[in-house]
């Protein structure tokens, strides 16, 4: 099919527009203009308040598959997902809390979950009213998702789960976090795996460690459970059925979203562009190339990712591609940004002082922020092996990890950093 919107999208469009500007003012404006790269954990309580906000005008879950019932939400074809994705960018709304929970878990019970689970889930998604984070990486089980150690033991009419996840989007705000754990110890790799739901409020069971980056920031965490309790009623797609159900997630963590990332991405290079003119950079032609280079593969990227929008069925290999797409076209942005500014990018904002120690504006964070994004969410090499076994027909690889499985579909994909796709 041809990707293009027709008069209902632009009148959606103009239903958005009109929405968000009525609605994003105040501290959710403010809070908008604070965004940036890992800051989706600055200013909670607002952000809550601002997925609250969204759900009460039925902006939550457009996309979401009616065939089991509705549950808040409203209905959006394929466009208007993207028309909303889009004008919620432009707009500079908040960084969403909730798409954790909205793009991954709500499609994930609509595909695998019975429909008691849908009703007591999806309309608090659809709402705004509670929050989810992602248990997938483990210290020893990044790369290799199927090595992990973490153990959900039957205990009555539930589970007590023990072990250690890390790089955790979210998980200090989270209401509830859906996990992958061993429930089968006897079972080898991805066999007896399970996908539980469990509330992150236990006290004493549950422990959430912030993790600082060299940005400064802490948007990732460390989880310990020490004996959480989840319920039995709350194993998703029956017990033993979590590598089926987890790798039917980790393939919606990709779609509309990347659409929305590039409106992002071109807010950013306006930046360093203008940065460029205003130091006199810009009269530098080697630099005025990398930047015409930089605009001119953004758009690229664009047209890709409504290509495969449009393409029926689906595009194969289409995720690993727009991943290496951007991750390196973002990386490249971020050195450009200190080239840009040259020695005085390596000038804080403010004096130093032991009350700000480590205070850095936003182009500074961009760049250091941008040193992961070829890692997280897979890593290149990752994605190139995807490419060329899946893809292509290469033969396959030797992983270089002792004890994993050749062709295993999707194991490579629990990166750290994958929960914030």
């Amino acid at each position: 099919m041809e990707f293009g919107f027709g008069s209902a999208d632009e009148a959606f469009r103009a239903e958005a527009r009109d929405w968000l500007a009525g609605h994003l003012v105040g501290e959710f404006a403010a809070l908008g203009a604070r965004g940036g790269p890992g800051s989706e954990h600055v200013g909670a309580g607002v952000r809550r308040a601002w997925e609250r906000e969204l759900g009460g005008g039925g902006w939550i879950g457009l996309g979401w598959d009616r065939a089991h019932g509705e549950y808040g939400n409203r209905a959006g074809s394929l466009t208007q997902q993207v028309v909303w994705a889009e004008e919620y960018a432009r707009a500079g709304a908040p960084g969403r809390v909730g798409h954790i929970g909205e793009n991954l878990l709500a499609p994930t019970l609509i595909a695998y979950g019975d429909q008691a689970q849908r009703k007591r889930f999806l309309p608090a998604v659809a709402r705004g009213e509670e929050l989810w984070c992602q248990g997938y990486s483990e210290p020893e089980a990044g790369s290799d998702l199927a090595g992990l150690r973490t153990v959900a033991v039957r205990d009555g009419a539930g589970y007590r789960i023990s072990g250690q996840k890390v790089w955790t989007s979210l998980a200090g705000e989270a209401d509830w976090c859906f996990v992958l754990a061993r429930t089968d110890p006897a079972g080898r790799r991805h066999r007896g795996l399970s996908f539980l739901l469990v509330p992150m409020d236990q006290p004493g069971r549950i422990e959430v460690r912030p993790i600082r980056q060299m940005s400064g920031t802490a948007e990732f965490n460390e989880v310990f459970f020490d004996g959480a309790v989840a319920r039995a009623d709350h194993v998703v797609g029956g017990e033993g059925a979590g590598w089926r159900v987890a790798m039917g997630l980790l393939a919606l963590e990709r779609g509309v979203s990347t659409l929305v990332q590039q409106i992002g991405f071109a807010r950013e290079l306006a930046e360093v562009v203008g940065a460029a003119v205003r130091g006199g950079a810009v009269r530098d032609p080697v630099l005025r190339e990398h930047l015409v280079r930089q605009w001119a593969e953004l758009k690229v990227m664009r047209w890709n990712a409504l290509r495969t929008l449009g393409a029926a069925g689906g595009t194969e290999g289409a995720p690993s591609v727009a991943k290496l797409l951007w991750g390196g076209w973002h990386q490249r942005l971020g050195e450009l940004v200190m080239r840009v500014r040259g020695a005085a990018a390596t000038v804080g904002p403010v004096d130093w002082s032991p009350r700000a120690p480590y205070e850095l504006d936003a182009l500074q964070r961009l760049f250091l922020f941008t040193r992961a994004d070829t890692i997280y969410g897979g890593s290149d090499e990752i994605q190139r092996n995807i490419i060329a076994e899946r893809v292509l027909g290469l033969p396959r690889a030797e992983r270089g990890m002792p004890g994993a499985e050749r062709g295993m579909p999707g194991a490579e994909r629990g990166m750290p950093g994958a929960e914030r796709e």
